[in-house]
């Protein structure tokens, strides 16, 4: 077996022609797979990892120490694959289960593959992905780590890329290093700029990247000469750098270099074998050695014990004040949290934990998309991010969210501003659809808690859960209901009003649940007896505190400040779906307007007074 640490560029060469047999190999077995567009980063990715330039421990991934790669352009993960089989870490023979049911080695990377740092394959989120671990690398381990990201010309179009290319020099990160395959073509044709490096050098230099044009990406001397700036430019001090490579897509089968019309197609029976003899006799042995990472000591997180919650009953305080305090109370008890920020800390009241805790701060500024980006990074980077904005602004962001799962990223999202009760502000800041948003994220938590002691034992419970968890915060003031000794649990619930003759059952959470309470207190002295359960925990959901209610009373109602689809209403419709007693749900069904909160509870159905006379004519013979 051949391999050698800074390899001969005959070496390099030898290990490229192979790889690209392994690509045409496992995408042909396949009968599918991007084999054009990994070839075209072939040598930009043979001279990175095997050249000497990337530093990685593969027995130890998890050294904070260990450069990173991430595949932005996940659709070239036949190369990916291929790199960590020269690397020795993946048998040849296994890259033909390429993309069959139940192989590690899937369509696209994620964390199925120990190898892979997090899951991409949805252009425009790998910079962003990059840029918080080279922030933690950076800001929070202090560790000598660069953090290296594959990107496609076609994924440039993505304005998540340049909001990841703005806070990356905002925060100085040059240990960051794109590595941009210009090879030209996407999959329906040519992209915005085709070859022109300089299209893209020119856009991305003023940002305050240092760029590095590579005017062949085939030409081993040149890309490794790009390389070996890193560690010899002075221009790099302080800035991320962005290596622009003109590449050939299809580089290695010459009837489809540079061709149109072959993006996301194996090679036909017919060509396969003439393909492969025209790229030399193979050396399955070869292998590529990497380069050993700095000796480096990570300091040791001490935990603390967390401070008491310190409220009493009937005190007035806002859902989303309990969350800020919560974050700064928890900061010794967890003390990898970290908190982002999409430049409203003052309204989440994160800036309680900036104040407290600056260098566990992030600001990500108006950038959505980036800062959940930047929380995936720092997630499987070992950090516990807490990501908190209005609730109605993470939905730009869903497909970010939706990807950190296939990262076993374990990021905690606070959405605030919630409902029509944060009154005049109108529509746009109205959060009406997160419940339903991160109801379908696959084993995320979703919490709504209706009083500050509840909502502060729900963020402590978030940051020791082993997945990710959605907490929903109110705007304005509610009367704390929970004593300070009370206990909360992951799918549980409270009933808060009970009795042996109950004929209703109101489910609410948040501020709906304060409205449920008047509302048996109105109808209880009107002779209708109501139970009233505390819905904090939407998914998980109670199934036997709700069931038990459903076969004790005639009828459900649900009532939340959200759309009635995939919402509180949704949920214990499901839980109940084989039961007979009808649910109805009352929520958000009319366009919502400016006004007071009061106003647009009562214009929305969902206010006390409108429970009250839902639940009489559900009853009136």
């Amino acid at each position: 077996m051949s391999t050698a640490i800074g390899s001969s560029t005959e070496h390099l060469k030898a290990l490229s022609q192979q790889i690209r047999r392994w690509i045409i190999r496992c995408t042909s077995e396949a009968g599918s797979g991007h084999p054009t567009s990994s070839l075209s980063a072939v040598e930009l990715m043979v001279d990175l990892l095997f050249g000497g330039t990337f530093r990685f421990n593969p027995e130890q991934p998890d050294h904070p120490a260990n450069d990173r790669l991430i595949f932005s352009k996940g659709h070239a993960s036949p190369l990916f694959y291929s790199l960590w089989a020269a690397a020795g870490q993946i048998e040849p023979a296994d890259l033909m289960s390429y993309r069959t049911f139940g192989s590690r080695l899937e369509g696209h990377p994620t964390s199925r593959f120990h190898l892979t740092e997090a899951a991409t394959g949805s252009l425009g989120q790998g910079l962003s992905i990059g840029l918080g671990m080279a922030l933690t690398a950076k800001s929070l381990d202090h560790s000598p780590s660069r953090t290296f990201v594959l990107l496609g010309d076609s994924e440039m179009a993505e304005g998540s890329q340049w909001e990841a290319i703005q806070l990356a020099a905002h925060y100085q990160l040059d240990n960051l290093i794109g590595v941009l395959d210009v090879n030209r073509l996407g999959q329906r044709g040519e992209t915005m700029f085709g070859h022109d490096l300089r299209a893209y050098r020119d856009r991305i230099e003023p940002f305050g990247w240092r760029c590095v044009l590579v005017e062949d990406g085939h030409d081993h001397d040149q890309v490794r000469q790009a390389y070996a700036t890193l560690d010899t430019s002075q221009e790099s001090s302080g800035k991320p750098t962005m290596l622009i490579a003109r590449t050939i897509k299809g580089k290695g089968i010459p009837s489809w270099e540079d061709e149109n019309g072959h993006h996301g197609k194996p090679l036909d029976e017919e060509s396969y074998e003439q393909v492969l003899s025209q790229l030399g006799d193979p050396d399955q042995s070869i292998r590529g050695e990497l380069a050993p990472p700095i000796l480096y000591q990570p300091d040791p997180a001490a935990s603390l014990e967390a401070g008491s919650i310190d409220y009493s009953p009937g005190d007035q305080v806002a859902t989303r004040d309990a969350f800020g305090n919560a974050l700064v109370r928890l900061a010794g008890k967890y003390p990898r949290l970290v908190s982002l920020d999409g430049e409203v800390c003052n309204s989440t009241r994160s800036k309680r934990f900036r104040d407290e805790y600056p260098n566990r701060f992030f600001q990500m500024f108006v950038a959505e998309q980036n800062m959940v980006g930047v929380a995936t990074g720092m997630a499987v980077r070992g950090k516990t991010p807490f990501v908190s904005t209005f609730a109605a602004f993470l939905t730009r962001a869903f497909d970010q969210i939706r990807m950190a799962p296939y990262s076993d990223a374990h990021i905690k999202f606070v959405g605030s501003h919630c409902g029509v009760s944060i009154g005049q502000d109108g529509p746009s800041q109205m959060g009406l659809e997160d419940i339903a948003m991160f109801r379908t994220i696959q084993d995320a938590l979703v919490l709504y808690p209706s009083d500050a002691t509840s909502t502060e034992a729900l963020v402590d419970l978030m940051a020791g859960h082993d997945g990710i968890a959605y907490l929903r915060a109110t705007r304005g003031k509610l009367p704390v209901i929970y004593d300070a000794s009370e206990t909360f649990a992951i799918g549980g619930s409270k009933v808060l009003r009970e009795s042996e003759t109950d004929q209703v059952t109101l489910i609410g959470a948040g501020i709906t649940l304060h409205e449920c309470l008047a509302a048996h207190g109105v109808l209880r002295d009107s002779g209708i007896a109501t139970r009233v359960i505390d819905l904090y925990s939407i998914k998980p959901l109670d199934h036997a505190t709700v069931r038990r209610a459903a076969d004790q009373t005639q009828v459900v109602f649900t009532v939340e400040d959200h759309f009635p689809e995939g919402g509180i209403g949704e949920a214990v419709l499901t839980s109940l779906s084989d039961h007979a007693t009808p649910v109805n749900c009352l929520a958000v069904r009319k366009r919502p307007l400016s006004g007071s909160p009061e106003h647009l509870l009562d214009a929305e159905g969902i206010s006390a007074a409108k429970i009250v006379d839902a639940v009489t004519r559900w009853l009136k013979p």
